[in-house]
């Protein structure tokens, strides 16, 4: 078993059944989260014993390295073994208030988007909570630096592995773990309704974003095989229904495909749709694929939706583009690799 599945309250509940205080605990869980060791016996100052019963029954060992890209804006995309063989990738993104980490949840994804790389391969199996973490810890090992910001939003669908999420959420969140604040963490999902409903309960300040991408059930379900299960009317209900039981606001992504979903006309019903909601959307410029037909929209009508969503009091970004040069669009990496 991956030492990253374990919560520190069931580490201490394991380590006391074996005779160790609950001290010992503390102490395993700052090895790993805080220096980051690649083996058991690293932890100087630990028995003997225990270190042998950390070596029988867990392993620290999670991914290994296949291929490594950097970008020349600093973007980091890693394809990554699991012990079965299966690959998964996480893409490092370098800002201007910090570093933030996209992760993977799912070996290959269901959700079957047109315009996604990720949704050519079927879902596999879902990752583990450690198998989660461990693109984190990799990552920081490889940089010698801190990560501030996750984003669950690589392969997969976050929703459809929803008990392996929120184990991730609250191991990450600990203040004695990886300790990354709630509100620096983002969960996306592609619109799983009854999900949605539920994460709203979960009582966490960790940030939600909508896949949305089209306005209207006719583009989106062009783009989105899921809207035939969930319609654009029943997603924004969902989103009224967190407002109004989380109290957060909700980020929407729009990825601007050409001719496709960035005209003025789809603009202006976007903002019919939005209007009165606490969203804030951010558009992103679509990153080509070859696995799929689509192409970028030009950046006149980007900045034209844009401008429209502006003038009717929707907030609004447009995001940078960043990792074009290394195939650091969700899934491509590890598609072409296959």
């Amino acid at each position: 078993m991956l030492i990253y599945d374990v919560t520190k309250e069931e580490l201490i509940e394991f380590l006391k059944a074996h005779d160790f205080k609950k001290y010992r605990a503390e102490q395993v869980w700052h090895w790993l989260y805080k220096q980051k060791i690649t083996a058991f016996n690293e932890m100087l100052n630990m028995p003997k014993e225990l270190i042998e019963l950390l070596e029988q029954n867990y392993s620290l060992q999670a991914l290994e390295l296949v291929i490594k890209h950097k970008s020349q804006d600093g973007t980091l995309k890693c394809l990554y073994s699991l012990h079965d063989g299966h690959l998964i990738e996480s893409v490092l993104m370098r800002q201007h208030y910090g570093n933030s980490i996209c992760v993977t949840t799912q070996v290959g994804c269901n959700i079957g988007c047109s315009f996604c790389a990720s949704g050519q391969l079927k879902k596999k199996r879902d990752l583990t909570a450690g198998e989660i973490i461990a693109q984190i810890i990799d990552t920081e090992r490889e940089l010698k630096e801190r990560i501030n910001y996750v984003v669950v939003m690589g392969i997969g669908e976050p929703f459809d592995n929803y008990e392996n999420l929120l184990r991730f959420l609250s191991i990450i969140n600990d203040p004695k773990g990886l300790s990354i604040g709630a509100r620096h963490i983002t969960v996306s999902t592609s619109g799983i309704v009854p999900k949605i409903k539920e994460y709203a309960h979960m009582g966490m300040q960790v940030n939600l974003a909508i896949s949305l991408h089209a306005p209207n059930n006719e583009i989106r379900t062009k783009l989105m095989k899921i809207n035939q299960a969930y319609p654009v009317e029943e997603v924004i209900d969902a989103i009224r229904y967190y407002l109004k039981v989380a109290n957060r606001r909700v980020t929407i992504e729009y990825i601007l495909i050409d001719e496709v979903n960035d005209m003025e006309s789809v603009a202006k019903e976007l903002v019919t749709v939005l209007r009165g909601l606490n969203v804030y959307v951010n558009l992103i410029p679509y990153n080509e694929v070859i696995e799929a037909p689509y192409k970028r929209s030009k950046m006149e009508s980007q900045l034209k939706f844009y401008d429209i969503l502006k003038k009717n009091r929707i907030q609004v970004t447009l995001r940078k583009e960043q990792g074009h040069d290394i195939n650091a669009a969700c899934g491509q990496l590890r598609s072409q690799h296959l």
